[in-house]
């Protein structure tokens, strides 16, 4: 017998365990890479997260400083904070909305009152009683509103309204009785 013929059936189980353990390789070192991806996605959108609570946090000290500089003569002091602040939260990325104008978006606007317009066609923004802020397309705070628009449709004595879709509106309370 010749050493080629065992030689070789050793050499090709040799060949065939080496490119199990390259496979082997590439799947885990393809399954690590993903990890990899997905921790620093994770990592992104903890920290975004993080900025939002804090920028939330930071909203409530915004509106005391724009209602004093609506109502407080402005000093050189009081200037100079709402620029600086203005400016910091711009540079992170935050926005603010809500204009007289608008048209009313229930995603974005809380709306506090509605009055009737028969000229108005569409919900409109009357008066913009907060602003709100997004950061990014991240909504921080809804902007409170007065709307302006046309009424709302009239409602049939069953409580349904005109084309057929049910109330929103809670059941009436029992009778209490004595």
């Amino acid at each position: 017998m010749t050493r080629s013929g065992p030689q070789s059936a050793e050499l090709e189980q040799l060949r065939r365990l080496v490119q199990e353990r390259t496979a082997d390789l590439q799947r885990i070192k393809a399954e690590y890479d993903n990890y990899r991806k997905r921790v620093r996605r994770d990592r992104l959108a903890v920290r975004e997260i993080a900025v939002a609570n804090v920028l939330k946090a930071l909203l409530p000290v915004l509106d005391a400083v724009d209602r004093t500089c609506a109502n407080e003569p402005l000093t050189p002091g009081l200037k100079e904070i709402t620029d600086t602040l203005q400016e910091q939260l711009g540079s992170l990325g935050v926005t603010s909305f809500g204009e007289v104008g608008d048209p009313f978006d229930p995603a974005c606007h809380d709306a506090l009152s509605h009055h009737v317009s028969v000229e108005a066609d569409r919900l409109l923004c009357s008066a913009v009683l907060r602003p709100g802020y997004r950061l990014g397309n991240h909504l921080l705070r809804p902007a409170t509103v007065e709307v302006t628009g046309p009424a709302p449709p009239a409602r049939s004595a069953s409580g349904r309204e005109c084309d057929g879709w049910e109330s929103s509106a809670p059941a009436p309370l029992p009778a209490a009785r004595n």
